[in-house]
């Protein structure tokens, strides 16, 4: 080190040693005991009807809600897609799906992007946000099928619905992927026109059952 160099850090260290000396001295009488614990963040009480509240949200977001018996489910769905072009389905999906393709993993982009619907079911569904999580577990399937087709529709058991993001969290396993959807994919990157499908389904359609 040359003497230039070690004048000016001896310099920067005796200039910062009256400082550190009057830090030390303010902390003299602070023991661990001393400090106060920081509360716990607050959280919110579930609401009376936690499932409407879901459904409201997810309304808000320019989705669309079924509530739907377990029993109908099944019915509730083939209705659905029976008027829709082809489908897809993961290979753990818990129902049936009539004329429904089986993804094992070898569909391009390009090939899904010749698929109108896919259906899925979900991990967890939030009732302030309006948001329905997957993380791509055997009946959820790989991200790209739930983002590629046209038309998303997504099976939200009413157990699987929480009060907010940080219920949620609780739930799900941070090694896992994730996708959060509120609503159809939609953009105002442009003009601050909102476009939808741009990046995701251009319809959501929950399937809430209870």
């Amino acid at each position: 080190m040359s003497e230039q160099n070690g004048a000016a850090v001896q310099a920067h260290t005796t200039s910062r040693t009256p400082i550190l000396d009057r830090i030390r001295a303010a902390l003299g009488d602070v023991t661990e005991d001393s400090i106060a614990p920081v509360p716990p963040a607050p959280r919110r009480d579930q609401p009376e009807d936690l499932l409407e509240l879901f459904v409201e949200r997810v309304v808000d977001y320019r989705a669309e809600v079924i509530r739907v018996s377990r029993g109908d489910l099944e019915s509730t769905v083939a209705g659905i897609v029976g008027s829709r072009g082809p489908r897809i389905v993961p290979p753990g999906l818990s129902f049936a799906v009539p004329g429904a393709v089986v993804d094992d993993g070898t569909l391009t982009a390009r090939e899904l992007d010749l698929i109108e619907t896919v259906v899925t079911e979900a991990a967890v569904g939030v009732a302030e946000t309006g948001t329905i999580v997957l993380d791509h577990q055997a009946n959820q399937g790989r991200r790209a099928i739930s983002l590629v087709p046209d038309v998303h529709v997504c099976v939200v058991l009413a157990e699987q619905v929480v009060v907010d993001v940080p219920d949620a969290v609780e739930r799900l396993d941070p090694a896992r992927p994730q996708t959060w959807i509120s609503g159809p994919s939609a953009t105002s990157d442009i003009e601050l026109d909102r476009v939808e499908g741009v990046h995701g389904p251009r319809t959501l359609i929950v399937l809430l059952v209870e």
